[in-house]
């Protein structure tokens, strides 16, 4: 009987799953339709780049409000679906793109959240976040302004993937990261509106953004994801005050050992552009499966403040 021939692979070869993103990092003033048309231009110059998921920063449709407590602000919030989620899922539509947007969210009289909106290349809203982590410091006093989110920790859905929406605050804790990975998230996103307040001293204001950056790479190492994190550039001065916050810039993206793809420089104003390896999760969690040695019948204690 003559001998079997030896198993041979296949020699086709699968085609890597890319995605193109870019992340827009852009300074704001107290004009709303500049900031809007700024964002539009911005918006077109990255689909015209090959982008397909473009991100916004945090409340990117005027200056960052939270750094007084003002009654007057809360006249900014709008309705979604409203005008906003109609303007920018036309763009996505006619850019055929899926587009990450941040809202000041009126949800009803005096019922307000700092909400990020996907919308998909067809210009729906494919789904919503409202962010659960508020902070109250101060130029950040956001808890006057918004409710806690009550939407859970949920990835929306789109057309180029499951997308782990959070907004800044939220990339501190490790617990939002890991439940939007449970959950099923394809990338982390978050974005974000944080600076160093004018009293910081250099070297505070190097521990703070070296801080930033090593928490949110964490949370890529910790669940084999991409992290993608856009924030504003430039400083804002707020209306009647003293308080002014210089923004740190920096947005970037990391893939899922922690390693920076791309990053923008702290000072400018940059359309940042990355090509992500969407099949990079699964080879990293096949080294690392960190998912399955999870101590999941140790972790009691978790949902609690405190345990003393």
């Amino acid at each position: 009987m003559a001998a079997k021939a030896p198993f041979k692979r296949s020699a086709m070869k699968l085609h890597a799953r890319k995605l193109k993103v870019a992340l827009i990092q852009k300074q704001y003033s107290h004009d709303s339709a500049s900031n809007i048309a700024a964002n539009s231009e911005a918006i077109h110059d990255a689909a015209h780049s090959g982008a397909k998921l473009v991100i916004l920063p945090e409340l990117h449709n005027s200056q960052y409000f939270c750094q007084t407590e003002n009654i007057k602000c809360f006249d900014i919030a709008e309705t979604i679906p409203g005008p906003s989620t109609r303007l920018y899922g036309h763009l996505a539509r006619k850019l055929k793109i899926v587009l990450v947007c941040s809202l000041f969210e009126k949800r009803a009289t005096g019922l307000y959240h700092n909400t990020a909106v996907a919308l998909d290349k067809d210009g729906s809203i494919a789904g919503r976040y409202r962010k659960m982590h508020i902070p109250d410091d101060p130029g950040y006093y956001e808890k006057f302004y918004f409710t806690p989110g009550d939407l859970g920790f949920k990835p929306i859905k789109t057309s180029v993937g499951n997308l782990g929406v959070m907004v800044c605050w939220d990339q501190w804790y490790p617990e939002a990261a890991r439940l939007m990975a449970l959950a099923g998230a394809d990338m982390l996103i978050y974005p974000t509106a944080i600076g160093w307040n004018s009293h910081d001293k250099p070297d505070e204001q190097d521990r703070q953004m070296d801080a930033w950056t090593t928490i949110q790479r964490s949370h890529a190492i910790a669940n084999g994801l991409h992290v993608l994190s856009v924030n504003r550039t430039g400083t804002e001065r707020a209306t009647a005050s003293k308080s002014k916050i210089d923004f740190w810039g920096s947005s970037f993206v990391a893939g899922p050992q922690g390693e920076l793809i791309a990053r923008a420089i702290a000072s400018k104003e940059e359309t940042l552009i990355a090509e992500l390896d969407l099949d990079r999760s699964e080879t990293v969690r096949r080294a690392w499966p960190f998912l399955r040695d999870r101590r999941i019948d140790e972790y009691n204690g978790l949902d609690r403040r405190f345990l003393t």
